[in-house]
């Protein structure tokens, strides 16, 4: 029986139900997951069970409301477990892994619930229901449906068995890429070693050091993608080769953290739950429920980019190489050398440098005169810090966000620093997600892994930090704004090939004139950035995209190839696989290597993204055709904000995306400004 003192059985009483981190305990979460698990299911029960024909009051309402608890307790947990995670966490996240997997099927799997969600389905248009009432119901009888509801008791059995192994083996790879990221870590002996760093860039090495008891030396710390951020200031090239050897060789070491079995089982594993479920690969499985619909229509898109990608990455390896001669060097460019070198040649062709620009991106100025300015110029919103709240780290923040009208908008969590405890990449989680029906606001979250600088020491930003910070911040702000009756539709609860599109419409706000003058400011003198390295920025913006676009094409491709695979196909080797998936597409380019390999592929294998990496370029072609639309009727402007606010942020899921882009836009979306932005005409 669990104690009414877990803060877990009722909501919170702190502002916008802020759960109460400061009395939340490790003993809370597993009771509150058993108690969560046996309250859905008897709301579940209570549905099933009663002799009364179906309606939409008596079924999709309660089962709406169901499953309050373990909502409050999950939501807590994983933003835990992913930001500051300990040995408990990872312990109870293993063992949870197939009990809410198991959770999950009996509620989609319910032969009479199904039922009852048909009877409505076929009905929906003669129950006299409003919009979102009605795609709800469409959304319930799909979701349902692709999940196996339909299927014999027999393959309900066997699929409940694959999804509670998934849900154990996803659970495993993200724990090893965790552990085998912090093992990696590349030491450094000496200060010179380091040439080309930042004061407080050093500064979090030697911390990072002295953390891990290698006091006097210093800790270069991994970041999720291939590409480290200091391979484009590392003067030394032994640094730089041993820094990105460290970053790839992760989950292919052998031992507890390898990975390669796990990917391999993984994907079989897909494969064979997707033909069970009437598809032919894991792939059309997954983008059946999409806006993409087919694997084919990815494929075609991304196939449509690569060629250009990679002819004009090879020219400007070209490039590279012939810049490398001009110093007198003797040397072939790996890919090492590719983020270093290409600072040099955008200094000689545009004078444009990166590293000349951290000092006037200092990540309070940044948040606050950078990401908070321009939604409150756009959006009339406003952002307050609130010391008095407390999230689940000491260096979380909470901030309010408020209307010009002085109506609340919810809470904005911040978590900028990295740690060992937490994983890899930057994101977005909700904590309280706002309905109508349940009467919730919003409580919202952002994670960065910047590098902290010693006490007293200014963060400065990296321009691609900038970059993923107004990103995340777009999450958010999808988050915060919309405002559904039903929380199946809360906030980011779109198409995964639809979610990445408001925040990246959000990094257009960086570099626009009023924005960047506002926060691009120095550190140390509080000078304006001259306006002729925004210039320049702007000219090269077209620079490297063979590169960028090479890179992350062949990890969407890789994630494609992966999960395209039929159940009769078997992988025995990761690394040939690999290869052979890359040089069909002609993405081989051993200087550019894949943003991510299978080993440490978070997004596919562990973080929802399987056989949806396509999503962010997919979703690119509406935000490049979102930046004209704004450039066209004036740009950062309150009518141009409560547009998109109205008819994209704050619908949610409520409608189907492309609609929800149609009536904001006035038509559906063009490729040519993707084509234009990346240099791909």
């Amino acid at each position: 029986m669990v104690e009414t003192a877990n803060p877990f059985v009722t909501a919170s009483t702190l502002p916008y139900q802020l759960p109460p981190f400061a009395a939340i305990r490790e003993e809370h979460y597993r009771p509150a997951f058993e108690l969560g698990f046996t309250e859905q299911l008897a709301e579940i029960a209570a549905i099933t069970t009663t002799t009364d024909a179906a309606t939409f009051e008596n079924t999709i309402v309660p089962l709406e409301r169901s499953g309050r608890i373990l909502d409050r307790v999950a939501a807590v947990f994983f933003t835990k477990s992913s930001s500051d995670s300990n040995d408990f966490t990872n312990a109870v996240e293993e063992e949870l892994a197939p009990l809410l997997a198991a959770h999950a099927d009996s509620i989609r799997l319910d032969p009479a619930l199904y039922a009852r969600i048909a009877v409505l389905h076929e009905a929906r248009a003669s129950l006299g229901l409003d919009a979102e009432a009605v795609y709800l119901i469409e959304r319930y009888f799909a979701e349902f449906t692709l999940a196996g509801a339909g299927l014999s008791d027999a393959d309900k059995a066997t699929l409940r068995e694959y999804n509670k192994r998934l849900s154990t083996l996803t659970t495993r790879f993200e724990k090893n890429l965790l552990a085998d990221t912090n093992e990696l870590a590349v030491v450094v002996d000496t200060l010179d070693e380091l040439d080309g760093l930042a004061s407080g860039e050093i500064s979090a090495a030697a911390a990072a050091a002295t953390e891990r008891g290698v006091d006097g030396k210093y800790l270069i710390t991994l970041v999720l993608p291939t590409s480290h951020p200091y391979l484009a200031d590392l003067t030394n090239r032994s640094v730089r080769e041993r820094l990105l050897a460290a970053s790839r060789a992760r989950g292919i070491r052998g031992g507890d953290n390898d990975n390669r079995s796990l990917v391999i089982e993984i994907t079989h594993l897909r494969a064979v739950r997707a033909r069970l479920l009437g598809f032919a690969s894991h792939a059309a499985y997954v983008t059946s429920d999409e806006t993409a619909k087919t694997p084919d229509a990815v494929a075609d898109m991304l196939g449509r980019l690569a060629p250009a990608a990679a002819r004009n990455a090879r020219v400007e390896q070209a490039d590279l190489q012939a810049y490398v001669a001009s110093t007198g060097a003797n040397f072939e460019l790996e890919a090492w050398d590719w983020a270093f070198y290409t600072e040099k040649v955008r200094q000689e062709k545009f004078a444009v440098d990166k590293a000349a620009m951290r000092p006037y991106f200092e990540l309070e100025t940044v948040l606050h005169q950078g990401v908070f300015f321009a939604a409150e110029k756009l959006y009339g919103v406003t952002f307050e810090e609130r010391p008095d709240l407390a999230g689940w780290h000491p260096e979380s923040r909470v901030f309010e966000g408020t209307n010009a009208d002085g109506s609340p908008v919810g809470l904005y969590v911040g978590d900028f620093y990295t740690r060992d405890s937490k994983r890899g990449g930057a994101w977005m989680n909700p904590l309280i997600s706002q309905s109508t029906l349940l009467g919730t606001p919003t409580v919202v979250c952002n994670n960065l892994n910047v590098a902290k600088p010693a006490a007293g020491e200014a963060t400065l930003l990296s321009f691609d930090q900038v970059v993923t910070l107004f990103h995340e911040f777009g999450h958010a702000l999808h988050g915060l704004f919309a405002q559904v009756t039903y929380p199946k539709f809360a906030g980011t609860n779109v198409y995964r090939d639809f979610v990445e599109f408001p925040s990246q419409v959000n990094e257009m706000w960086m570099l626009w004139p009023k924005v960047l003058a506002n926060f691009a400011r120095h550190f140390e003198t509080g000078d304006a950035m001259p306006q002729v390295l925004v210039d320049r920025i702007q000219s090269s913006a077209t620079f490297n995209e063979g590169f960028s676009t090479s890179e992350y094409l062949a990890a969407a491709l890789l994630d494609q190839a992966w999960h395209r695979i039929d159940a009769d196909t078997v992988v025995t080797d990761v690394a040939q696989f690999e290869a052979a998936a890359l040089a069909e597409v002609g993405l081989d380019n051993p200087a550019v290597p894949t943003r991510y390999a299978s080993t440490y592929f978070a997004h596919t294998f562990s973080g929802g993204y399987d056989a949806g990496y396509y999503s962010y370029i997919w979703s690119e072609v509406l935000d490049a055709d979102t930046v004209e639309w704004f450039q066209e009727n004036g740009g950062l402007t309150r009518a141009n904000g409560d547009r998109f606010r109205s008819r994209l942020l704050g619908v949610g899921g409520s409608k189907d995306p492309l609609e929800a882009y149609s009536d904001w836009r006035g038509r559906s979306a063009s490729i040519q400004p993707l084509l234009d932005r990346r240099g791909l005409n």
